[in-house]
């Protein structure tokens, strides 16, 4: 356990740091699937209207500084590829 003040303080930083990465990892995964689950079902404007949820919330995560904006491009680009496809289909 530790013993100084500072090391007590980064303990607790670190725990509300892992909590915080934790949320923002779980939201990329989650409106990612909601695309991904409207490709699959083939349906164009439900994946649209998904794909700008997740592109807001994507670059937003950027702006916090969470990922970094090219890791942010290529998840975006590999979602809009996906859309596209259906219409190609």
């Amino acid at each position: 356990m530790a013993q100084h003040k500072s090391a007590k303080k980064r303990i607790l930083q670190t725990a509300v740091k892992t909590e915080r990465n934790r949320y923002y990892r779980t939201r990329i995964k989650n409106i990612t699937k909601a695309v991904h689950e409207a490709v699959e079902a083939e349906d164009k404007t439900k994946a649209t209207a998904a794909f700008a949820v997740a592109n807001k919330q994507i670059h937003s995560l950027v702006s916090k500084g969470f990922i970094k904006k090219t890791t942010a491009a290529r998840k975006v680009s590999r979602l809009h590829k996906m859309i596209n496809k259906i219409e190609a289909t």
